[in-house]
């Protein structure tokens, strides 16, 4: 029998609430370092139920490749817990996104054509990466291409927590949202970020992947190559990337540091790659560097120039 923090723990995190968490975490983290104000509260209950909702419906429709994985076996024992969480979460998510559009219709004469295109674009993409689980589909998900599918999901949690906050900050203050290169470049860091963390992720489905011929980068490299040549390299370029944008607009260095720790902590954890991980290790650990991100960002963002 399982002690109930171990079952707690697990619920937290094989039930994708952690997750639901960082979305939030880095929703916050965005608005903050756009200089947005913070989004109406039920926003991010919103985007908790739809990011919980989203990975529970795909986790749902996973292959049951193996009946050792703990995460497959933990959706078997609680089916019904599953499916009561998803309803209650679906129910209030509806909700919350009903009352933001009614509470803000008036703001959406504000909203222009691209932004239109981005409201739609990232739940497109979102069903068309999990579109495997269609029949007619399936061929076509953009999970199933290996070498592509992290930097889908990094796009798409970017255009979550970055775009989404910013349109709706424009129609609840009713004025326009006009992204410049500072909003481009922390879209490309959240993205490039999670992209990261992705790849350090397929390490744990390596066996699964190469079996069914999934080419992620893992499988296509070797796991030597992708730490070495591909993650740490990429996360340094994004890191050198942060710092000459830091220094040519005078960051504060304390500010500087703060925001250097998630880059500097995954290339700690990306050197630890090459042993053997539990799942958990996985869901705690590298997608943890995810809040850690969002708490560092929130923290750095509250320094200015002395």
């Amino acid at each position: 029998m399982l002690k109930a923090s171990e079952r707690l723990f697990n619920t937290f995190f094989f039930g994708n609430y952690f997750y639901g968490i960082c979305a939030v975490a880095l929703s916050i983290e965005a608005s903050l370092q756009q200089n947005h104000p913070l989004n109406h509260p039920l926003w991010y209950v919103l985007l908790f139920a739809g990011t919980v909702v989203y990975y529970t419906v795909a986790y749902l429709h996973e292959k049951k490749t193996t009946s050792i994985n703990p995460r497959t076996i933990w959706y078997k024992q609680h089916q019904q817990w599953i499916k009561t969480s998803q309803q209650i979460l679906i129910l209030i998510g509806l909700s919350a996104g009903i009352y933001l559009l009614i509470q803000n219709r008036s703001g959406l004469q504000f909203i222009n054509g691209w932004q239109l295109i981005s409201i739609f674009l990232f739940p497109l993409l979102a069903l068309w990466y999990y579109s495997d689980a269609i029949p007619w589909f399936r061929r076509s998900s953009l999970r199933s291409k290996g070498w592509i599918k992290p930097f889908v999901i990094g796009f798409i949690w970017a255009g979550t927590v970055n775009t989404y906050p910013s349109i709706l900050s424009a129609m609840e203050t009713h004025s326009s949202y006009e992204p410049d290169i500072f909003h481009f470049l922390l879209f490309l860091k959240n993205g490039m970020f999670i992209a990261m963390l992705c790849i350090l992720f397929d390490i744990k489905d390596y066996a699964t992947d190469y079996n069914e011929e999934l080419k992620t980068f893992v499988v296509r490299f070797g796991l030597r190559k992708t730490l070495f040549f591909i993650i740490i390299p990429l996360t340094t370029i994004g890191l050198g990337t942060f710092l000459t944008y830091g220094f040519s607009h005078h960051f504060p260095a304390s500010r500087m540091i703060i925001n250097t720790i998630p880059f500097i902590l995954l290339i700690i954890v990306t050197y630890q790659m090459h042993r053997r991980k539990s799942i958990l290790y996985y869901l705690a650990i590298i997608d943890g560097l995810m809040l850690v991100k969002a708490l560092c960002g929130i923290c750095g963002s509250f320094i200015h120039h002395s």
